[in-house]
């Protein structure tokens, strides 16, 4: 998979594509990330990439030329999905996550400021997500968020992918409790029925404890 990251900063994301999962996705080749700075698309003297909102108001609206440019030339031929991270957006979940899988290419644009231009919106943006009800300085969080969701679902990324599949989410439910050596820590017992061997009953507990603290936690999802 192939990401274009549009971004007036990308110095947040380098760090993160160095470290960890994302750094072996990427030199496994299962993912390959680029990061463009759309600034260098301004056109004039002083790089501006921003200018006062037609109608008044505080702060400041990304000017659509560099923008524009910037979404073109990284789609060039192919017709791949402009992704806009807004709090306006859907919100991401597991779901949206798994249906971008099959892209062989999917470009992030990351806004600043107060807006993007609502016409490279019109022009260009395929889908809009947000990751919560919340007011973040930019986009860098998110799309790095959503490259990490994705990356983790990739084929040979996890050495595990079962452990994927375990996951909160993956089923609509919130995931279980979890527990390693020693058994027993500060006086706290690991529950005796992940000890016994029997693995009917501890698939029975663990969807059970995933029920209860989804219904106690995110009673919304019980609903869905």
């Amino acid at each position: 998979m192939h990401i274009d990251v549009l971004t007036l900063f990308p110095g947040i994301i380098r760090g993160f594509l160095k470290e960890s999962m994302i750094a072996k996705a990427i030199n496994q080749g299962a993912m390959e990330v680029k990061l463009i700075n759309f600034r260098k698309y301004a056109g004039n003297k002083h790089n501006q990439v921003d200018d006062y909102p037609y109608g008044g108001g505080a702060g400041m609206v990304i000017k659509p030329e560099p923008l524009y440019k910037g979404i073109k030339l990284a789609r060039k031929k192919t017709n791949c999905p402009v992704i806009y991270f807004t709090p306006q957006g859907r919100l991401l979940n597991q779901k949206i996550l798994e249906e971008y899988l099959s892209q062989e290419k999917i470009i992030l644009v990351c806004g600043h400021y107060k807006e993007i231009d609502q016409r490279v919106r019109d022009l260009l943006v395929t889908d809009e997500i947000s990751i919560g009800d919340y007011v973040l300085s930019g986009g860098e969080l998110p799309a790095m968020v959503f490259i990490d969701g994705i990356a983790r679902l990739l084929p040979g990324v996890l050495n595990d992918m079962e452990s994927a599949e375990t996951d909160s989410f993956r089923d609509g439910l919130l995931g279980y409790p979890c527990y390693t050596r020693p058994p027993e820590f500060m006086g706290l017992k690991v529950p005796e029925v992940l000890l016994n061997g029997n693995h009917k009953l501890i698939e029975k507990w663990r969807k059970e404890q995933a029920l209860l603290l989804t219904k106690k936690r995110r009673p919304d999802l019980m609903k869905k």
